[in-house]
């Protein structure tokens, strides 16, 4: 039974995972629901078998319970899960309304990403400078102004 339970959860996450990496905003909705449902599956099951209620009472020496933090940690995720999905779900309906249509569009900055430099820059190299350009100048003070920086360097 334990295999067939672990089968099911690595089943939950590869389909969430699918699903939470496409461009509908509905396919991620049910792809983070998906990954919740493995996730708590994957605590049910890390607690072992059924047993008695996890208390204990007088002259028991507590074998044979189950685990209470594993089923703690269950609700826990069950609840945040949840509020998740309702916050999704209110995001992608106000997507809905302004653009009557679920899929995510490329945005402006992922394109710009695709020509920054190793740093993670959006600037033209410098041919005069051999030192890669960071945001600290040597004292430690942040520099926002590089054309100012060159100048104090002169």
């Amino acid at each position: 039974m334990s295999i067939m339970l672990a089968i099911l959860v690595a089943w939950l996450f590869a389909v969430g995972t699918y699903l939470l990496l496409q461009r509908a905003l509905t396919r991620i909705v049910l792809g983070l629901g998906l990954l919740s449902h493995g996730a708590v599956l994957l605590l049910i099951t890390v607690g072992g078998r059924a047993g008695r209620p996890p208390l204990v009472g007088k002259g028991d020496d507590g074998s044979g319970i189950a685990a209470p933090l594993p089923q703690a940690f269950a609700l826990t995720a069950i609840v945040i899960g949840f509020g998740v999905t309702a916050f999704l779900l209110a995001l992608a309906y106000r997507s809905w309304v302004g653009t009557t249509d679920d899929e995510v569009q490329d945005d402006v900055e992922d394109r710009l990403s695709r020509v920054a430099d190793d740093e993670g820059h959006f600037r033209e190299p410098d041919p005069d400078e051999d030192e890669p350009w960071d945001e600290w100048d040597d004292d430690g003070d942040a520099v926002n102004d590089r054309a100012a920086t060159k100048e104090t360097k002169k």
